[in-house]
């Protein structure tokens, strides 16, 4: 037997314990994963405290009617040194918006991932500056990851319109009016339509290769190739962290997410475009921020095969979208 024959030999056994394995990994992940996602809340979770009196009270739910224009929610984990900055400038710009419109009303949640440091504390002194109708704090027992915290602000939240910002302050919170004003573009007057605006640093590409490594370059190249051959097609800029959703849209989408690390958002943008949910990129300010916790190769090798499973977990039925709300 020649060596192409051996090697053509072992490609081919090579193909079939390949396609032998993916069988029996999907097979085990249809039997031990639920379709929908349980989400377990710790009690502790389900109320927010009043920094002046020691009171709590029980958050709402996105079940609820809205009973304001904006929720802002910040994921933050070990944030004490980033998390004013970002704060002061989304609450100037907030109070800002309210005092010169009479129907503009906000409530900002900071989302403490079972942080370690003094992010809840820092974060409480909003509260106590501000009430806690505007700035609230949801303490999470432990770590669930930036998507769940994102996930559970959400689920707290009051807004017809509800905005996740990260905690870093990487992009100018003024750019909301940009996603605001997409948004009154896609919906309308009817507040109660489904739409996401996702802010995107897509045309600071070309600037941002220029400084990267070649190793970096590489893995950003790769990820957006994984991007687009198993989840999302359409859209430049899947993890930028500056993205509004409708409350409609947001309680479709949330209720059947199951990703809870980095790649969450590919999982949202995935979910909204299944059902037909109509999102617009819009270019966003942004700025690199020193104290990532984004570790360049292990996240994304993380995020990378987290979005392979994404794919693969919805396609064999592992995880599963709610056919009523498919348009």
């Amino acid at each position: 037997m020649s060596v192409t024959e051996y090697v053509q030999l072992a490609l081919l056994f090579g193909s079939g314990f390949i396609f032998f394995l993916m069988i029996v990994i999907g097979i085990i992940l249809k039997v031990t994963t639920t379709p929908f996602p349980h989400i377990v809340r710790h009690k502790e979770e389900e109320t927010f405290a009043d920094p002046t009196t020691d009171e709590r009270t029980k958050f709402p739910s996105l079940e609820d009617p809205p009973s304001l224009e904006l929720s802002v929610i910040v994921p933050a984990f070990d944030e004490e040194k980033r998390l004013p900055v970002m704060l002061d400038e989304c609450l100037e710009y907030l109070e800002s918006r309210r005092k010169a419109e009479k129907s503009f009303s906000y409530e900002v949640i900071v989302v403490s991932d079972g942080s370690r440091d003094k992010t809840v504390q820092v974060a409480q002194k909003y509260c106590a500056k501000h009430g806690t109708d505007r700035v609230r704090v949801l303490a999470l027992v432990q770590n669930r990851g930036k998507g769940g915290a994102v996930r559970l602000g959400m689920l707290s939240a009051r807004g017809r319109f509800l905005l996740f910002a990260d905690a870093d302050g990487a992009t100018k919170f003024p750019d909301f009016a940009k996603l605001e004003q997409s948004m009154a573009q896609l919906c309308g007057n009817d507040h109660t339509r489904d739409a996401i605006a996702i802010g995107s640093r897509a045309h600071l590409e070309q600037e941002a290769t220029a400084q990267r490594t070649l190793f970096r370059t590489l893995l950003m190249h790769g990820f957006h190739f994984l991007v687009w051959t198993f989840a999302v097609k359409k859209i430049r800029d899947t993890q930028c962290g500056f993205k509004l959703l409708t409350r409609s849209s947001a309680r479709k989408v949330f209720a059947v997410m199951h990703v809870e690390r980095w790649a969450f958002d590919v999982e949202l943008l995935f979910i909204a475009q299944s059902y037909n949910i109509p999102i617009e990129e819009i270019a966003v300010r942004w700025t690199e921020i020193e104290g990532s916790k984004l570790t360049p190769f292990w996240s994304w090798l993380q995020m990378g095969r987290d979005l392979i499973f994404i794919w693969f977990r919805y396609a064999i039925g592992a995880w599963q979208l709610r056919k009523e709300h498919a348009n």
